[in-house]
């Protein structure tokens, strides 16, 4: 993620600023230029062409800053929440606020690698497990999201259950989005040879993998060629699972060159994705972790990359616009 100025007076912003903690200016951000703008009392803004955007109507019910096209619109990241609770649902609308940030998180993403116009046919469903069991999921270019997820007591209880390092709502919907990929970027014979040859046959029986993994768990030399123990299950989720760690990679490093941790330059004459992961990633990674130790926390980036995880890493950058 980038660092974000005031416009008006220069302070420092965050991602989901709706007002200038400075300078008291309220805000939105605009999709189309990448960066926080200053609205007017009425929630307007105009921008270089002329074209005047209106926060959207949402800022209340989900925290949405983003700019919608129309007065008491909703913005392009609302308009791909197909499903979300009643307004009678209030355990499940107080989860959609996180819910619909860490969307709002990945599109921004998805627009920095030359995807987020490439979304066609996605939509998703916040569902509320508070009446009836929710199963986070792609389907058809359909994402469903646990707003359960959305309770740190309720993730850390399930990230403790099933003895995963890392589990957050962010995390969910990187990794769902890698199989809305899978299914629209991996068709063409050459690029499926390519995947069967990088993560194995994906026409193995899903349910049948699902039954084994959770009854046997995963092999036990698992970590000499997966990024996780889901990974092992069945080469869809360990397209998504790499898909997932390609994201966090690119994102937190973004991050770091926006705050100053790395030097623009350095990153920008890395050549590819193996280059970066172990030029880069490793030893950033590697100073989060001990930083992290050194205010008695548990490791930033609870993982180890090994060889043919970097080769996975390699072919899902190879499916970026550029790649």
């Amino acid at each position: 993620m980038k660092s974000f100025r005031c416009r008006v007076c220069d302070g420092a912003l965050f991602f989901e600023n709706s007002v200038c903690v400075t300078c008291g200016t309220a805000l939105g951000f605009s999709r189309l230029e990448r960066e926080i703008v200053p609205v007017d009392a009425t929630g307007r803004y105009v921008d270089g062409e002329g074209l005047i955007w209106h926060v959207c109507r949402n800022l209340n019910l989900s925290g949405c800053t983003w700019l919608a096209r129309f007065e008491g619109g909703q913005c392009e990241s609302c308009d791909l929440t197909r499903v979300r609770p009643a307004d009678t649902d209030q355990v499940g609308l107080a989860n959609v606020v996180e819910a619909e940030r860490a969307k709002r998180h990945l599109l921004v993403e998805l627009d920095r690698v030359g995807l987020g116009r490439s979304v066609g046919g996605l939509a998703f469903d916040l569902l509320s497990s508070e009446h009836q069991p929710v199963t986070t999921g792609h389907a058809d270019g359909v994402i469903t999201i646990d707003l359960a997820e959305s309770d740190p007591a309720h993730r850390e209880g399930l990230r403790d259950r099933l003895d995963e390092p890392y589990r957050t709502m962010l995390g969910h919907f990187r990794h769902e989005i890698g199989h809305f990929f899978q299914s629209t970027l991996v068709r063409d014979d050459a690029v499926v040879t390519r995947f069967r040859e990088t993560f194995g046959d994906e026409r193995e029986d899903y349910q049948a993998a699902i039954d084994r993994h959770y009854a046997e768990g995963p092999p036990a030399d698992w970590e000499t060629a997966h990024i996780s123990t889901y990974a092992t299950m069945h080469p869809f989720e360990d397209f998504a699972e790499t898909w997932a760690h390609m994201m966090h990679i690119l994102d937190t490093v973004d991050t770091a060159v926006a705050y100053g941790l790395l030097d623009e330059q350095r990153v920008h004459a890395v050549s590819g994705m193996r280059e970066l992961v172990i030029g880069v990633w490793m030893p950033l990674s590697t100073a989060f972790n001990v930083v992290n130790r050194s205010m008695g926390e548990g490791d930033l980036y609870p993982f180890a990359i090994p060889a043919p995880v970097i080769d996975k890493l390699e072919f899902t950058a190879s499916l970026l616009p550029g790649g």
